[in-house]
């Protein structure tokens, strides 16, 4: 199977398909078109740009290929497809600040700490290192926090010394630390609940300075795996609803559990459902660029 990946700008998404035979990544036509583009149908707005861009000899059309990609409603259709240079020469035909902030994003994206860090990720799915992280221990979320963001943070799967806080949320006190990751990994994980409420106060300890999210979640995955043969598609958790019951959990998990429960899946062993897992979990620490006017 081919690998997917989704990136996300302006929250919509631009899937992307793998290609071994050429070493390379194609982007959906019909996602860049819908993001650059006002149409409420971009395939049909696709229909008419090609022809046009057919009569005028245009070198996006140089390298579009078919790939049969997952659609909204779970079927795999055939969808035109091109590579790196084909992405900068068809928003190139969308004049306007979005199309400049949509380059220089595709551009750099990839360069980024998130960028390179989102790549490691992927492998691990075929990495054996998957096989030998710990379940559910603290040095197990070390494994995966070290491996995610080694060689990119020279603090990658240490715990923190220092105090951090976000929102204005203070999290664990960096001197309790040791003590108060020590009473989470002892927290029962048997049954959904006690593994969500595990999760929740993982993420409230807040070990690491930086990539907490992107690692707790996969360390969840591993647990639910584990323990129930299930994990999550996070797919079908909202950012911004995922965000808010994060934050009430604090005092209440009972909107996390929800949101997590309805989104489980048995399709642990599926490629698909671990990289759409990725590219999810890093879009939710993704933030926006600052929106210019897009008229212009």
């Amino acid at each position: 199977m081919n690998k997917i990946s989704i990136r996300f700008f302006d929250d919509m998404e631009v899937r992307a398909v793998w290609d071994d035979e050429g070493s390379k990544w194609w982007f959906s036509v019909v996602d860049i078109v819908g993001v650059l583009s006002k149409s409420t149908d971009s395939r049909n707005y696709w229909y008419v740009l090609k022809n046009r861009l057919k009569k005028a000899g245009s070198e996006v059309l140089t390298n579009c290929k078919g790939f049969r990609l997952m659609a909204p409603d779970g079927k795999r259709r055939t969808t035109d497809c091109v590579t790196n240079d084909g992405v900068i020469a068809l928003a190139k035909e969308f004049p306007g600040k979005k199309a400049n902030r949509f380059i220089k994003w595709f551009t750099y994206s990839d360069e980024t700490i998130d960028g390179k860090s989102k790549s490691k990720a992927y492998a691990l799915f075929d990495s054996s290192l998957l096989d030998t992280i710990e379940v559910g221990t603290v040095k197990g979320l070390q494994q995966i926090h070290s491996y995610l963001f080694g060689g990119l943070y020279d603090f990658a799967g240490q715990i923190r010394t220092l105090n951090i806080a976000k929102g204005g949320f203070q999290f664990a006190m960096a001197r309790f630390l040791p003590e108060t990751l020590k009473t989470v990994e002892q927290m029962p994980e048997t049954t959904f609940e006690e593994i969500a409420d595990k999760y929740v106060e993982m993420n409230v300890a807040h070990p690491f300075m930086e990539g907490n999210g992107r690692s707790t979640r996969i360390w969840l995955d591993l647990i639910l795996k584990k323990r129930l043969k299930l994990c999550v598609d996070w797919s079908l958790i909202d950012k911004k609803n995922y965000f808010a019951a994060m934050e009430r959990s604090i005092t209440s998990s009972t909107q996390i559990r929800s949101l997590l429960q309805n989104a489980l899946t048995g399709k642990i062993s599926d490629r698909e459902m671990f990289m759409k897992g990725i590219d999810y979990s890093y879009y939710y620490e993704q933030e926006n660029d600052i929106t210019e006017d897009d008229e212009a």
